[in-house]
């Protein structure tokens, strides 16, 4: 059987190693590279498929847990599956919802069979185990799909790491057991192991051996400082297939999409530009400008003179900050576009210098632009 997802080397930057390639899926190829906008809800906030497309997102993300809960996944199954609920027909990637049972329910308890939590919305009580997770993922139609795992929090006890590593490795194989579409979903398992090495080395060993057609790598961007995430990066990454897809989760400040390409890695998914944006904060090539500030409410420049964006190509900084203190959605819409272009941008430039070899040229580049320097790396 050919498997759903495949991933195409194409080349790899002589100056760090990164990698240049591409996702083949059901519903399109993902220039790897990648950052993934997050539609939790089955919609990236305030953006519409068009203007995602408009922008060249090649693929989003969707939320299992939030879908689970509501619409419901019969109802999205009954619609045609999640690309036609929600009118996009380029790739969707859905997470297991392992990582909102986590954060989300402050009530919940973990056994072997799955994690029994409440709802964040209501206070049902609901259960959640591999195979719901795949039930769930199967009816959405996803065209990658995770296996359901546990998130440990950061800090956590070793000892306790480990016990929650093997049974992630556990739940991926029910999981892998369990998925019912194969042929046109593809399944990606997820690494865990905290900062440790020796666990995140058991993690790769149990779950490369189940022959997955990509692999993620979970439990970083969860608190822990950046250098730390780097250096779980450096003997990790190197854990995980050469010929399959690695993705690192909830990681998408510009920095980091840097120095995680560096490392390795293929795709990103976070979010932080929409979610910055709702509080009229902007990435620009400068740095951080939060619109909402005084100083802006005279400033009839765009927010990046050197982005080419819808929202910059027509509207300044002061027009920005009226909508954004006035309450009004447009204000919103505009700086989420903005952000999305951005990181969007970014991901074609270091797609473009890994092409010529110059990867770690750009990131100090684009560093000394952005204000940023090894002592100081954040958003």
């Amino acid at each position: 059987m050919t498997a759903a997802v495949t991933y195409e080397h194409i080349k790899s930057c002589k100056q760090t190693g990164a990698r240049l390639g591409r996702v083949h899926t059901p519903h399109g190829v993902i220039d790897t590279p990648a950052f993934m906008p997050v539609g939790t809800q089955a919609t990236v906030k305030t953006m519409s498929p068009e203007e995602l497309k408009s922008m060249d997102a090649q693929i989003i993300l969707s939320n299992t847990y939030h879908l689970f809960l509501r619409p419901g996944h019969e109802l999205i199954k009954a619609a045609g599956g999640l690309h036609t609920f929600m009118n996009w027909d380029r790739p969707i990637l859905t997470d297991s919802g392992g990582f909102q049972v986590f954060s989300l329910s402050d009530i919940r308890k973990i056994t072997e069979e799955g994690v029994q939590f409440n709802s964040h919305l209501n206070g049902d009580k609901l259960f959640l185990s591999p195979e719901k997770a795949m039930e769930i993922q199967n009816a959405l139609g996803s065209d990658i799909m995770m296996a359901f795992d546990e998130c440990p929090p950061y800090p956590a006890e070793y000892d306790y790491i480990k016990k929650s590593l093997e049974r992630t490795s556990r739940w991926a194989e029910r999981c892998l057991s369990s998925h019912a579409r194969k042929q046109d979903q593809g399944l990606f398992a997820i690494v865990q192991g905290g900062m440790h090495e020796d666990l995140r080395r058991l993690s790769a060993d149990q779950l490369t051996s189940m022959d997955f057609p990509g692999y993620a790598i979970g439990g970083l961007s969860v608190g822990e400082p950046k250098p730390m995430m780097y250096e779980v990066l450096d003997y990790t990454t190197p854990l995980l297939p050469i010929d399959k897809p690695r993705y690192l989760m909830g990681v998408g400040s510009p920095d980091a999409l840097i120095e995680g390409s560096m490392r390795g890695i293929d795709m990103f998914d976070c979010v932080l530009p929409t979610r910055i944006a709702r509080n009229g904060t902007c990435m620009t090539s400068s740095g951080r400008l939060v619109v909402r500030n005084a100083k802006y409410a005279e400033d009839f420049g765009p927010l990046d003179p050197k982005c080419s964006c819808y929202t910059c190509k027509n509207y300044s900084r002061a027009y920005i900050r009226h909508l954004i203190k006035a309450d009004e959605t447009f204000g919103i819409r505009l700086t989420t576009y903005h952000n999305l272009h951005f990181l969007l941008q970014l991901m074609r430039e270091i797609r473009q210098a890994i092409a010529n070899d110059r990867l770690l040229d750009f990131r100090n580049e684009f560093f000394a632009s952005y204000g940023l320097d090894d002592n100081e790396r954040g958003f």
